[in-house]
């Protein structure tokens, strides 16, 4: 078990309007994995999920961090110093300035969104984000979600993507769940399907 990294003061002083790092944070921490060389965050915030991960995979690896919010960035870079670890923020919307530069390039994606991702809003550029991953079929797609947006597994899979449950933990009154989506027709052997 590794230890959760020093992280900038997000949702205080000059990082007022970055999101502090919450259950979704430190539940996705418990679910990466290792052996990455281009690890992506989508919607970095704090960056503490980057910095755990850069933590656990070590400096091999390149380590891309977007938010929307240059605060967010900043607050990022700070939470990299504090750990001594290289991290790239990027400022942009989602993984707009990276594509079509990343696909097929990608290890690991992590996305922690703010907000209740529903299949509505979010499949579309669910499928975006997974077209970078590795096309040599080991790459990981982890997504933060509450247990009732599991039709996500399906939608996804219509694109390609073998999705299963990797972690569930209540906080408060929802039910968070990270699921692990990868192109390996293998990954999803022995896993469980989300119910």
């Amino acid at each position: 078990m590794y230890p959760t990294p020093l992280y900038a003061p997000a949702g205080h002083g000059a990082f007022t309007d970055v999101y502090e790092p919450a259950e979704g944070s430190f539940l996705l921490m418990d679910a990466l994995e290792k052996d990455a060389t281009v690890c992506l965050e989508v919607g970095s915030g704090s960056g503490v999920v980057s910095a755990f991960l850069a933590s656990v995979v070590g400096p091999g690896a390149l380590y891309l961090c977007t938010d929307v919010n240059p605060a967010a960035a900043q607050c990022t870079l700070q939470t990299a110093r504090c750990n001594h670890l290289q991290l790239q923020p990027v400022i942009t919307d989602l993984v707009q300035c990276l594509l079509p530069r990343l696909n097929g390039k990608v290890d690991v994606l992590v996305f922690n969104p703010p907000y209740v991702v529903t299949p509505s809003d979010e499949v579309n550029e669910n499928q975006k984000r997974s077209v970078m991953l590795h096309s040599q079929n080991h790459g990981l797609f982890y997504l933060v979600t509450v247990s009732e947006n599991h039709p996500i597994v399906d939608v996804l899979r219509d694109s390609g993507l073998n999705g299963e449950l990797c972690l569930t933990r209540q906080a408060g009154h929802e039910r968070l769940s990270i699921l692990r989506f990868s192109k390996s027709s293998l990954s999803t052997t022995g896993s469980q399907e989300p119910s």
